[in-house]
């Protein structure tokens, strides 16, 4: 996921911007869905809202898979961390004993 320059986002703020984008991108295709079951459209309004709606979908559908490796991100520092602080936890002891 591509960052501008000067902007320093933790992992943690990607995934929470990400989230809302992704709310944001659902309740538009529900908007969008819920527009198309109007039977009274026209079949240019009806083609334009299909074709919305297929990019709101293909959006979600990028928003999830950077959600996924962002998490997977997240959870890979997490588990350096705890190893960082196992090993600060030994070091001491061994240092004390």
């Amino acid at each position: 996921m591509p960052k501008e320059k000067g902007e320093s986002f933790s992992v943690a703020q990607e995934i929470d911007s990400l989230e809302e984008k992704l709310s944001q991108c659902r309740e538009s295709l529900e908007e969008v869905d819920f527009k198309l079951r109007r039977k009274e459209l026209t079949p240019e309004r009806r083609k334009s809202l299909e074709k919305e709606k297929n990019l709101l979908a293909a959006k979600a559908e990028n928003y999830e898979k950077d959600l996924k490796m962002l998490r997977q991100e997240n959870r890979k520092n997490a588990a350096l961390s705890v190893a960082l602080v196992l090993l600060v936890v030994v070091i001491y002891t061994c240092w004390t004993m």
